[in-house]
This record gives C-alpha cells, sequence and structure tokens, in this order.
C-alpha cells in the first residue's frame, strides 16, 4: 500500500507541459478527415465553445456565428432557459417511445397546435423526417379522400428545392451535386419553377397531384425571396384544385425572418406546416408536421412512426424553445436587425463586388460578382476577421446570425463584413 506521503506527493507533481496541453485544430481537422466520411466540406474553424451570438475555437479565437446551425441556433448558443429545460428533464425521464404513453407529449402538442393554428401534431426528430411525413400524409390523404387510383399520387415541388439528403429528398432535387449517383429515384415527384403560379397551375390541374410542396424563402438556394402575392396564391391555387399545400417552414419558421412563420407576411395557413431545427433550441433534434384532423387522421397506429419522435426531452425542449421565441421578442428583434442590416450593406457595401442583398428578417444573402472573388474566399477571409459563414453555391453567401443578436453585436459584425468585401481589389 502507498504511504500517505507517496500519495501526496504524487497528487502535487507538477504537471508537464505536455499533459496541458491542448489539442490544435490542425489536429481535429486531420483526426476527421482520417476518421470521418468526407460528405462536408466545412469552414476551417475547429469551435469548441459557444455563447449567445458568439463561438470560440480550440485556441480560443471568438467569432461571430454568422450560420446558426443552419438556423437551429435561432435562440443562441446555450440559452440558459433552453438549457434547463434539458437538464431538468434529463434527470427525469428522457425516453421511452410511443409504445407507451409519457407526461409532456400531450402539453407540447397542445402548445404547437394552438400556437399555430392546427388540430394535430405529429412529432419527428429532423427536418428531413418531417418533410418526408408530410409527403407520406399527402399521399395517404390523395388515395383516402381525393380518391386517386392507388399508386398513382403525385407530389409537385420547386425548382432549386432543399429538404435534406434522404432519397425521397434527392428525388425532389434538382441539384445535380444532390441526386446523382443516387437512382432510381421516387416515382410521382416532379418540379416547377419557384414564384411561377402559371407554371404551378399548369401543375396542379392534373387530378393525380395530392401535395404541393414548397420553402416561402428557398434558403439553400440562395435565400430567394417570391413576389408579393406567391404565397397567397399559392394557397387559392390548392384549393381551387383540391391540393394540400405543404409549407416547409423548417428554416424560415420560428421567427427566422421575423414572423413567426414566413407565411404570416401574407395571412395565408398551408394544409401542412412543417418545422424543425429551432423547434429543438439547437440542442436537441426535434421536428413536426402539423395539420388539421381532415389530412392527420388519414395516418392510422402502425402507419407511421418515430423510435424517438415525441420523446419526453425532445418535448420539453421544444416547449422551452417556444416560450424563448414568444416572450422574449424574437420574432420582433429579427425583424428589426434585419432591416438594419440590409439598409447598411446596401449603402455600404461595395456594389461591383455584391451584385444584389436579399432576404427577410434575419436569412439574408448577398450574391458575389465572381470576377472579383469566389463566395468561398470571402468566406475564409471573413472567418480570419472573426466572423463566421458559409456559402450556398459558388457566388452567395448566407448571413444568419442567432434572432438574440442586438444592435451593438450587428453594428461590430456588420462593420467586418462591410471592410472585408471593401477590401476585395476591383
Amino acid at each position: 500500500m502507498l504511504s500517505k506521503c507517496r500519495v501526496a506527493s504524487r497528487l502535487t507533481r507538477p504537471v508537464s507541459r505536455e499533459q496541458l496541453r491542448l489539442i490544435s485544430s490542425k489536429e481535429v481537422i486531420e483526426k476527421e478527415d482520417k476518421y470521418a466520411a468526407h460528405n462536408y466540406h466545412p469552414i476551417p474553424a475547429v469551435l469548441s465553445k459557444g455563447k449567445g451570438v458568439f463561438v470560440w475555437d480550440v485556441e480560443g479565437k471568438r467569432y461571430f456565428d454568422y450560420l446558426s446551425g443552419y438556423s437551429a441556433n435561432n435562440f443562441g448558443h446555450c440559452h440558459p432557459k433552453i438549457l434547463e429545460a434539458l437538464e431538468k428533464q434529463s434527470k427525469i425521464l428522457h425516453h421511452t417511445s410511443r409504445a407507451f404513453f409519457n407526461d409532456v407529449l400531450g402539453e407540447y402538442s397542445e402548445k404547437v397546435t394552438k400556437l399555430f393554428g392546427y388540430d394535430k401534431l405529429l412529432p419527428m426528430n429532423t427536418g428531413v423526417e418531417a418533410d418526408d411525413t408530410a409527403c407520406k400524409l399527402a399521399r395517404k390523404w390523395g388515395y383516402k379522400k381525393k380518391n386517386i387510383p392507388k399508386n398513382q399520387a403525385k407530389l409537385i415541388f420547386c425548382s432549386e428545392n432543399f429538404w435534406g439528403r434522404s432519397l425521397a429528398a434527392v428525388s425532389a432535387s434538382t441539384d445535380p451535386d444532390s441526386f446523382e449517383g443516387y437512382g432510381p429515384f421516387m416515382p410521382g415527384f416532379s418540379c416547377v419553377p419557384y414564384n411561377d403560379l402559371k407554371a404551378l397551375e399548369t401543375a396542379l390541374c392534373d387530378p393525380l397531384v395530392c401535395g404541393f410542396m414548397v420553402e416561402p424563402i428557398q434558403g439553400e438556394a440562395g435565400i430567394k425571396v417570391p413576389d408579393e402575392g406567391y404565397l397567397k396564391g399559392i394557397r387559392e391555387l390548392c384549393t381551387k384544385y383540391n391540393v394540400l399545400w405543404i409549407a416547409d417552414e423548417i428554416q424560415t419558421g420560428l421567427g427566422r425572418t421575423g414572423k413567426r412563420l414566413a407565411v404570416d407576411y401574407e395571412n395565408v395557413k398551408p394544409d401542412i406546416l412543417v418545422l424543425g431545427k429551432a423547434l429543438g433550441g439547437g440542442v436537441y433534434p426535434v421536428s413536426a408536421a402539423l395539420a388539421d384532423d381532415s389530412v392527420m387522421l388519414v395516418i392510422e397506429p402502425g402507419t407511421h412512426g418515430s423510435t424517438f419522435g415525441g420523446n419526453p426531452l425532445g418535448c420539453r425542449v421544444a416547449i422551452a424553445s417556444l416560450d424563448v421565441l414568444e416572450k422574449e421578442g424574437i420574432s420582433e428583434n429579427a425583424y428589426k436587425m434585419g432591416e438594419i442590416m440590409r439598409k447598411e450593406l446596401s449603402s455600404r457595401i461595395n456594389k461591383k463586388v455584391v451584385c444584389e442583398i436579399r432576404g427577410k428578417g434575419l436569412l439574408n444573402a448577398i450574391v458575389m460578382n465572381r470576377n472579383y472573388a469566389e463566395a468561398w474566399d470571402v468566406c475564409l477571409q471573413l472567418k480570419e476577421k472573426g466572423l463566421l459563414a458559409k456559402p450556398t453555391h459558388d457566388d452567395i453567401i448566407r448571413f444568419a446570425p442567432p434572432l438574440i443578436i442586438n444592435e451593438q453585436e450587428l453594428s461590430e459584425s456588420l462593420e467586418i463584413i462591410v471592410n472585408t468585401i471593401n477590401s476585395i481589389p476591383t
């Protein structure tokens, strides 16, 4: 047995510099490159901490987060109320499966359905699962309610849509990077041009069409905002031709565009509303499809499900996230900060380098003139100056900071963007 003196000496022995050394960004990147699949091309920032609108890398450098986890972190990093809900529920009951009832799903479902004005909620985990659920709902409704002949139901999407990487999602894609090499594709899927009501009506005339799924603002396509009246026109056409309108608000919803939902700008209600990303507060995967009973009740026990969908931990986190959305003026702040952002960028940025500035709320993008700079290279320059953003396509940079950003933080981050763009030689 070791003596007390030897134990004490071992406990107080100086720690070597090697033992104290933290892993470097280079080592992290090399390890991920060796052991993880190469299905992403990340900006080379190795993040280890987040708080509010900021993240820090392993060397301790601070950055403004202008991606917000693809809008999952609408309420910022480590929001205390959301983390409190996560911690408290995780110590009580975190997962049961839907084989049994749990004491949180009903409370969560009531909160969400009343907030958005629907009869029922179908809980899932990720955005692509919730969108897939919406497609299944539309097909089942088409067969049971619209009397479409068996296995002939059609779904319409928009060109340049993006709703994930599942086989169903890539079957709806017009982007070769998404679909090339993954055929054969889902039958009954086709696309019409975005923001084109005439083309949409031509497609909806087909009596075999059961649903039309669209992003109110196209995200991955480069923050494409449709003309005023487009969403209202969708509602009218879908009603006219007895087709379910599915609004994919996974990225645009929950305050991101300056309204609770992007469809609120035109005061229209989709038949199926799909939510995700920020619904889990950025700390837990939570998604949902919402619909009224006339649509939702075509799903019967055993015909659709999810192992983790509706688990008590996810439900409690989502309740907390919605409380933050409603009680902390998130949508209003996003609207105000977005107006300031676009005004500042429009008045100060070099118009030779940036061809267009577009967006709503805090879902914005700049389109680069590729004669002067590539979007990827500009994002690397922004990273060096302390701001993280990500290109979508070769010429578009998305700016989507957490919706809790204040005017001082916005001003400081805009200085980085403006100075970086205006330093590009023309």
